[in-house]
Parts: C-alpha cells; structure tokens; sequence
C-alpha cells in the first residue's frame, strides 16, 4: 500500500502511463492485498487534470476522508488512479491553496505562461520545447497584427499533433474545428467568452476583448484535448483491464469506479476494455464530467443513425451511471462547447450566449449530464441524496447546491471536495 499519510486504509495506488500501460508492482499488490485485507467495496478514483503524482494524492486524501465515518461497517479499500495529465497554475481548486506562482499570475498584466504551467507543459509535450518556448514568448510579446496569431494558432497545433490520435466522442467530427479554423477568429471568440466569464455579475459594459487574451485559451484547450484522448486510453487499455485481473483474483469483489474531469472520461471508457463477462463493477460516478454528454447515447439528435462512443457500456455496469453536473462549472459550460464547435466562422459568442448559440450538441457531461440514453433519470442532490438511486441505468445528478465555487477561467469544476459528493458514491454502489 503507498502513502501512509492517506486518510484511509487500505489504500493502494495503480499508475498508468500514456499508453494505459500500468505499473507491474503497483498492481501485483493490489491484487494480492485486496484479499489479504478482507475488502468488499473497492472505490477507485481517476483524477482530471493535476500536475503530478503529490496533487493527485492530495485530492484523493482530502475526497476519502468521510468515507470511513459515512459508511462505519463497511470492508472498504481505496485506490487513487495515477495518470499523466496536467493544469495550468491559474485554474482554482477550491479547498486548496494557491501556489505562489498562480497568485503572481493573478497580479500579471499579460497571460504569460508561470514558470508551474511551463514545467507542467514540457512534461507533457517533452518533444516540443522549443515550440513552448516560442509560444511562451508570443504570450508575453503580443505582436501586433495577424500574423502573429496566425502563428501563435500554428504553433498550437503542433502540440496537438504531437499525441497519438484518441477515439473521439459522439458529437464531435474528430479533432475539435477550433485546431483547424483560422486562429484570429479562434482567439478572438476565446477572448470574448473569458471576458464574459471574469465579468459575470459585474455591471454591462462596451469593450471589444484583445484576441491575445484567448491565444492562453486556445493553449490550455490543446493540453485538453491531449489529456481527454490520454484519458480514453488509459480507460480503455489500462484500468479497464486491470478491474479483470481484480474480479479474477478477488471473486465477489464489488469495484466502485469515480472520476473528475477527464478521470471520467477514463473510467468510463474502463468499460469498454472490461473484458467479456465480468460484472464486477457496481457503480460509476462522474464527477464534473469533460467528455460529450452524447457518449452514451443511442443515437445522436443531429445524426439519429450515429451512436455514442460508448453506446450501452452502461449496461456493463451491475448497477447505475450516475452523472453529477452543475452550472457553475464554467469550463464545461463556457470553454468546452466553445472549443468543440468553433470552426473559423465569424459568428462570435460568450458566457451565457454560448449554449443558445451552439445548441446541445456540443454539451459536456459535466454541464448538463447524460443526454439522448432513454429512461435516464434526472435528480437534484437532495432527491438523490433521500434515495434510494435507481439500481440500474443512468442518472443525471444536478450538484449545483455544492458544486458552485470558484473563479474564472474554469469556474466551479474543481469544486468537488464535498461530503455530499462521498454520500452520493456510496448510495449509487449500495454501499451500506
């Protein structure tokens, strides 16, 4: 078991690399300790986007700590998913403190990149240093005119182009336009939505925003993408796998599956790489979900003969899909819709025009929840919380009463440190 600071025990931890492939040790204990230790619900988390192996630990310590109170006779064991993905340093997490480097950024009269967000960039894109250089001193240059946007947006997809392509979702034709389209507009478009967003409930003002301000946008989107494909790959090729081995070694054994972000991204494409016959897995719950809310879906709205990605994977679940989503998240309700549809056109949109703008297709789990799977079920938290969950299907969860805090440019999306949130995991897994 690692990290004997966590605030639960059993814990073990299951490290993944970009191409799902786990680290032997890691899980050889756990398949031999899962026994050892008497365990009957094993919950595992998968982070979204954290810069290193002590941020993901950190959440997982803080998000486990009401479990052994909430569920006092319960044989639960705990694993924390390790995966590389990053965060730029100016994204709030609620709960924890800001780096130094975050809060001089705040302070910053250009969207220069800190020297966390750098480091964290280089780590993920290790073959493209020189390309981060470049584009770390354009964010700080701002060259006037077009052409320097024209290069900043090419630049930008250099990283892109850097990963191995990823299944995309339902919902989206492949690699998002906002790569392809013309990157004046692109930014632009960014820089009006960041406006909205920083100004939500200020009082109406004319301003026309500097494109510049939304090239750090059109960045922070392209370590996305690069870590929502990672997530289906780590999902499909690793985890999913990994939960056979366990239902093999440990028959009975009832696995909890949970993820933030792009986390749930991997534990939901988790259930693609189960292999054939095993039910072990009793619950998923998403957590600010950043992955089409058609994943699922039988058919898309737009294209009724196209299905979801991940089409009747729910039903390799021995229990419920429960999808928590809020409002407040400004990542997915703003920035990803926004990412997804922009195509170089020269219709521009920002903060709450942006749904009415773009319509539902290009929605995230995370906003709006599970759409187009039929006899999906919608429950605010205090509903679900009075239960019982159904015990089968999916499940939409409006989080909005716990999920609302935090500060621009993502919002509410890393606002899930909440007991409620803990509860809500251990009534869809029917973990008494």
């Amino acid at each position: 078991m690692a990290d004997p600071g966590m605030s639960v025990t059993p814990y073990w931890e299951l490290t993944f690399d970009a191409d799902g492939d786990v680290e032997g040790p890691e899980r050889d204990r756990l398949l031999t300790q899962v026994t050892e230790h008497g365990v009957r619900d094993l919950v595992v988390f998968a982070h979204g986007w954290n810069d290193d192996r002590s941020a993901a630990t950190a959440l997982y310590r803080r998000f486990y700590a009401p479990f052994p109170a909430l569920a006092p006779r319960g044989r639960l064991g705990y694993v924390g998913v390790i995966w590389p993905s990053m965060r730029f340093s100016d994204e709030p997490i609620p709960d924890f403190p800001k780096s130094a480097a975050a809060t001089a950024a705040e302070a910053a009269p250009t969207p220069a990149l800190d020297k966390d967000t750098r480091r964290a960039l280089l780590s993920t894109f290790p073959d493209r240093a020189s390309v981060i250089d470049q584009l770390a001193r354009m964010l700080d240059e701002r060259p006037d005119g077009t052409e320097g946007l024209t290069e900043f947006g090419r630049l930008v997809r250099l990283l892109v182009d850097a990963e191995p392509p990823g299944v995309a979702d339902a919902g989206e034709e492949g690699e998002p336009a906002v790569f392809t389209g013309d990157p004046v507009t692109v930014c632009a478009a960014f820089a009006e939505a960041l406006a909205a967003v920083r100004s939500s409930g200020a009082p109406a003002g004319f301003s026309i925003p500097n494109p510049w301000e939304g090239a750090k946008e059109l960045l922070r989107q392209a370590a996305y993408y690069t870590m929502k494909r990672r997530a289906g790959t780590v999902g499909e090729h690793g985890l999913g796998p990994v939960i056979g081995q366990l239902a093999q070694a440990a028959p009975g054994l009832r696995v909890h599956l949970t993820g933030h972000s792009f986390g749930g991204r991997l534990v939901s494409f988790a259930l693609r790489g189960l292999p054939d016959g095993v039910r072990a897995v009793k619950s998923v719950t998403l957590l600010q979900g950043a992955f089409s809310h058609y994943a699922f879906a039988d058919g898309l709205p737009q294209d009724p003969g196209k299905a979801g990605t991940l089409k009747d994977r729910q039903r390799r679940i021995d229990g419920p899909l429960v999808c928590c989503h809020s409002h407040f998240d400004a990542a997915l309700g703003t920035f990803y819709p926004l990412a997804s549809r922009l195509a170089g056109d020269d219709r521009s949109c920002a903060g709450s025009e942006i749904a009415a703008v773009l319509g539902p297709r290009w929605g995230a789990m995370g906003h709006d929840g599970v759409q187009a799977v039929p006899g999906t079920r919608r429950l605010d938290l205090a509903a679900a919380l009075a239960g019982p969950l159904p015990a089968s299907g999916c499940v939409n969860v409006d989080a909005a009463a716990v999920v609302r805090r935090g500060g621009p440019p993502t919002g509410a999306h890393s606002d899930i440190l909440h007991p409620e949130l803990a509860r809500l995991l251990l009534a869809a897994g029917r973990v008494t």
